[in-house]
């Protein structure tokens, strides 16, 4: 009777293999063929027919040139494209490009179809030609990413005269010049904005005022300025091709240093080199050095002499042990009487295989 239950038992396990091994081969779905992917183990659908309906775009141009535009304008063009092939046209993914966006009414054509692209380009502030490309991505076979070249040229709308700004700390109002913002096109705007880089300079002006040319008095905040040696003014505009308008400015600073930075090559540990810098007031006024420092110590004034408008320093450097390292690096400060500082970065690089 045991044997029997037995013979039973293996009979069942059986049946039960036997349906398991089955279960790992090609599932097949009605109305649609499938296969089991390596990587997921899910269902994916195969193509059933190679000589299936294929669809193709076709578009009508494939350079959209915007032409000369101004400075933060916005332009916009239509781009027609026509679905050429037998199969329904889907259209993926409409890729990024700098400063453009785009619009797309649909993303499925039928055979014959035609459809628009619309593209919409923002210039920069920056002056100069524009060149990109912009990728269709499609089902079509042939060309699955249709590329599109944007082209532009931007040209300023509007003039700033000067449209750089050279100012100087010991001078009235620090040099600053009246500023001229006129139109090239004659066409008439008004100025919504002004600011500048540290709020350093300034101008009054009337945002309801409308007209073809403005001339600005600047006003310079010298304290200030010493703090923002570089920067920009930035004018908001309504001109329509003209919306900014940039003018840059720099300051002589009251102190310079020479070289601006130390570098030493071929250096060996605790070899001293010995190297000038001068220190200048570019104002042609008297100064006093207070104090050097060096952040890890190595370097030091070995000899201080006073020349025309400044001095000289002869600075030792000295390099510290290599500790399998390629290079050093110490950042060596000299305090101004008065409380400005200037830095100098040195950098060494040790003699190989030493």
């Amino acid at each position: 009777m045991k044997q029997h239950w037995f013979i039973a038992f293996l009979f069942v396990v059986g049946v039960v293999l036997l349906l398991n091994s089955g279960c790992q081969g090609p599932a097949k779905v009605e109305g649609e063929q499938k296969s089991v992917t390596a990587e997921s183990g899910k269902l994916v659908p195969v193509e059933a027919d190679q000589n299936q309906p294929k669809a193709k775009i076709k578009f009508e141009k494939v350079v959209v040139d915007f032409g000369k535009v101004g400075p933060g304008s916005k332009s916009t063009d239509k781009v027609k494209f026509t679905n050429a092939g037998e199969g329904v046209l889907k259209i993926t993914k409409v890729g990024q490009c700098c400063g453009v966006a785009t619009k797309l009414e649909k993303d499925a054509y039928a055979p014959g179809e035609s459809g628009i692209l619309e593209i919409i380009y923002t210039a920069t502030a920056q002056i100069g030609k524009f060149n990109r490309t912009l990728v269709v991505h499609s089902n079509d076979k042939a060309e699955s990413g249709t590329k599109l070249t944007i082209k532009a040229e931007i040209v300023e709308k509007v003039a700033c005269k000067p449209d750089k700004l050279r100012l100087f700390l010991d001078e009235e109002n620090a040099g600053c010049a009246k500023l001229e913002i006129r139109s090239l096109d004659n066409q008439p705007f008004k100025i919504t904005r002004f600011i500048s880089t540290g709020n350093c300079i300034t101008a009054d002006f009337d945002p309801e005022k409308e007209a073809a040319e403005f001339v600005l008095e600047l006003k310079a905040d010298v304290e200030k300025l010493q703090n923002n040696q570089k920067g920009s003014i930035e004018i908001s505009l309504t001109h329509p091709e003209g919306k900014i308008a940039y003018v840059r400015f720099d300051v002589l600073p009251k102190f310079s240093v020479s070289p601006p930075i130390l570098v030493v090559f071929n250096a060996e540990p605790q070899k001293p080199i010995i190297r000038p810098v001068l220190v200048f007031n570019n104002y042609e006024e008297d100064f006093e050095i207070e104090s050097t420092s060096s952040k890890e110590n190595l370097v030091k004034v070995i000899n201080q002499n006073k020349i025309d408008n400044g001095y000289q320093l002869d600075v030792e450097i000295t390099p510290p042990e290599r500790e399998n390292r390629l290079r050093f690096t110490d950042v060596f400060s000299i305090n101004i009487k008065g409380g400005e500082q200037k830095t100098i970065t040195c950098n060494g690089y040790y003699l190989k295989g030493k």
